[in-house]
């Protein structure tokens, strides 16, 4: 499986005045160039009235697809510099448009660089973002005495509870970032003595926010693929 990234979950947005002039960063997730371009030109008819639409987008694990625009800034002192704030922030699957409303004073090369970095920065921060990691999904069968075992487990590893049953025995379902797998199986069977019934029910891509699991996507175990 790939390795863990970055991503925003929920789009932001983030707004500097500097000199007059106002500046409004837009941050919304994107997962194909399609929707980035619909993105953008969206807010270009939001902010029909705005002197400069200029944008970033970065699509993929390895960021594949890497776009930027002046809208008609100086080249290099808007686009470049937003882009590079998405590369510095480890961000992908991400679209970003800085709007500016021309205050009447110039900015020079410098001050226009400094200007769109820092909103699209803001934007960022007032967006939330999660870690995309690949994993696993275990369930594990036990009796009641094992509950505060797997719990303190949990806590001591940093793993997500997904869910837990409770019936005449207790059934937890744990998410299990890829590099601990060997090390989950084993601490479990040493928790519960051999007894808890141990098994891999799919690979996925997970986060958290909030301390409540995110699923991305599923896929059926390695053996079920064929």
């Amino acid at each position: 499986m790939e390795e863990s990234y970055k991503i925003v979950y929920e789009g932001g947005t983030g707004e500097l005045v500097e000199k007059k002039s106002r500046f409004i960063a837009t941050v919304m997730p994107v997962h194909t160039e399609e929707e980035a371009l619909e993105f953008i030109e969206a807010q270009k008819k939001k902010y029909w009235d705005a002197r400069h639409n200029c944008y970033a987008y970065v699509i993929g694990r390895k960021n594949e697809i890497m776009r930027f625009s002046d809208d008609g800034e100086p080249s290099g002192t808007a686009g470049k510099p937003m882009l590079d704030v998405l590369l510095g922030a480890g961000i992908h699957d991400t679209a970003v448009v800085v709007t500016r409303y021309f205050g009447g004073t110039l900015l020079g090369t410098g001050g226009l660089v400094r200007a769109y970095s820092h909103t699209t920065l803001l934007g960022i921060e007032n967006s939330r973002t999660v870690t995309k990691q690949p994993g696993y999904e275990y369930r594990i069968d036990t009796d009641y005495n094992g509950i505060g075992r797997l719990q303190y487990l949990a806590a001591q590893m940093g793993l997500i509870i997904e869910d837990t049953e409770y019936t005449e025995a207790v059934s937890m379902r744990f998410l299990v970032p890829a590099k601990q797998r060997s090390a989950f199986v084993k601490k479990v069977t040493e928790a519960t003595n051999g007894k808890a019934a141990i098994e891999e029910e799919a690979q996925a891509y997970f986060g958290e926010l909030d301390g409540k699991p995110i699923i991305f996507d599923r896929f059926a175990k390695e053996e079920e693929r064929g």
